[in-house]
This record gives structure tokens, sequence and C-alpha cells, in this order.
């Protein structure tokens, strides 16, 4: 057995949201009540992609995005384990034994609602008597019943695809990011007194917001500014079927190709929608600039 034993909690964790958050302060708190060491295990890639490779899954973030917001709510340890068709055929039993055998795993946090083993057995006692032969105690985590109740990834998807960021926002209390490249776009925008940066470069894997108009912070060059992003197809400007993701950054004006460039989405402004002309356009862009200006202002006064 490794020299120090672990209460450990195991998951995907994608979008680490507040119901992830209310199961790691459990295996925090069951850690500092034996004093034990507190590892949370997460997957380096999504179960259902490795069962089926023609799965249209999306996922709320990156793996290093994963790292990161797990590693703020601060447990002793992070181990991101590989998922391969191999671990889908471990059972239950299997897979309690090699925690503890690898990884010193005395006591194991579950979520309310977490399943694992190929097996699946269905109940928490079915765990804990399967825990209980190999050494590993299996508590149940309390379940999240916030204001923002109930929590899930699939939830907080759905949200994203409803282009609902703010409802997100809240689940994960914290903005959806989408990370890219500055790369060349149809340079449309700054005809109309509306440069954008176009981001490309961002992951296949990642969910995209529903076609619309958001409000968001844009960090690039080790600045955070405001601005607001269309995601979709440009309808009035019969740029093709091709969507994209351009941002309108508010009072800059730097030369930005080929920088990484970072979305924060904080609020929904409108639908996609074709406009009848160029002046339509620019006036619609501008009332959508003052309505982001308001939303950026609020979010950020309240998070001071």
């Amino acid at each position: 057995m490794p020299a120090a034993s672990r209460v450990a909690t195991i998951g995907m964790f994608d979008g680490v949201h507040l119901g992830h958050a209310t199961l790691i302060a459990a295996l925090r708190n069951e850690a500092a009540r034996t004093g034990l060491h507190s590892m949370v295990i997460t997957f380096d890639r999504h179960p259902q992609r490795v069962l089926n490779e023609q799965s249209s899954l999306k996922m709320l973030q990156t793996l290093d995005d994963r790292i990161q917001a797990i590693a703020a709510l601060q447990p002793d340890e992070l181990l991101v384990m590989p998922f391969t068709r191999d671990t889908a055929a471990t059972t239950a039993c299997q897979f309690l034994q090699l925690l503890h055998d690898h990884y010193g795993v005395t006591t194991l946090i579950v979520g309310y609602n977490h399943r694992f083993g190929h097996d699946a057995p269905s109940t928490l006692a079915d765990y804990a008597t399967l825990g209980s032969q190999v050494g590993v105690t299996v508590l149940k985590a309390p379940e999240y019943l916030g204001e923002f109740a109930p929590v899930s990834s699939t939830i907080v998807r759905g949200l994203i695809a409803a282009g609902k960021v703010t409802d997100a926002m809240n689940c994960m209390d914290r903005p959806y990011r989408l990370h890219g490249k500055v790369v060349h776009g149809f340079h449309n925008g700054r005809g109309i007194g509306f440069p954008t940066a176009n981001v490309g470069q961002i992951d296949s894997d990642i969910i995209l917001p529903h076609k619309g108009a958001y409000a968001v912070l844009v960090h690039v060059q080790g600045q955070c500014l405001q601005g607001m992003v269309n995601v979709g197809t440009r309808p009035t400007l019969d740029n093709g079927p091709q969507l994209s993701v351009e941002v309108n950054i508010f009072d800059f004006d730097s030369d930005i190709y080929g920088c990484d460039i970072t979305l924060e989405f904080i609020g929904f402004l409108r639908l996609e929608f074709k406009l009848g002309s160029i002046d339509e356009l620019r006036e619609q862009l501008t009332r959508d600039r003052e309505k982001s200006r308001a939303v950026l202002t609020k979010y950020i006064n309240e998070k001071q």
C-alpha cells in the first residue's frame, strides 16, 4: 500500500459545477476529520467518447480547464486517470481494489447519483459491501440543494446549447469559457464601425453556445477587456454557412492576430437574425454594445 492513506472521490467533473463543489467539500471535510489526504480522481476523457467513437457528446471544459477548476477547490491531490476500454470493462469491486492497492484509497466518497464499474451496482449499500471486501469504506456525499439546484453536467450542457449562459454561470459559479486563437476572418466589421477578432482553433470537443450575440469578458495579451461576441453565420453579410465566433472588443484597437484569446460568456443579448441592410445592422450592433456594457458593468460591480 502507498505510504499515505487517502480519502478519494472519482468522477468526470465536466464543468466543475456547484454539485461537484459540494462533493469535494464533503471530501475535504472527511479528510480533515480522519487526518487523511484528500484526492480527487478524474478521467482524461469522457467514458462515452471511449465506448462510442461516433458519440456527438460535447464537453464543457478542456482537460486543462477542468484540472484548474478542480484545483481551485483545494483537494490535497488531483489524479488524472486514463479511461480506456479496459477501464470500462473493470467491475466495481476490481476498481475499488485498484484504488486501494495502487493509490492508498481507504475511504471513497461517491456522489449521490454516481455509479461506476462495468457491473454498475445500483445502491450505496452494494458499493459499501464491495468496498468492505477490499478495505475501502464507501460513503455517500450530500446532494447540492442550493439556490440553483438541480445541477448536473448534462443540465449545464443543455443551458449552454440553449444560449442560457447566465444560468450556466450560476450553476458553475463562474462564467462559461471558450479558448482559441485570433485568426483572419472576413474583415467585414471594421467597415461598419465594429471591428471584430475572429476566434479560431477552438477545441472541436467543446460545446458552443447557441447562435446569437453575447456580452463577454475578453482575456488577451494579459488584459481583461469588455466586449460582445457573435456566434453564428453573419446572415446579414451573406458570408455563407460557415459558423464563426467573432468578438468586438470595446475601446481596443491593437493588432492581436495570432494571439491566444479566452472569452467568458456573461450574458445573452439576442438571437442571430438577418437584417435588411448594413445600416440596420450597424444600428442593431450599437444597441447590442449598449446592452452589453450594461450587463458587464452590473456583473463586475456585483463581483467586487
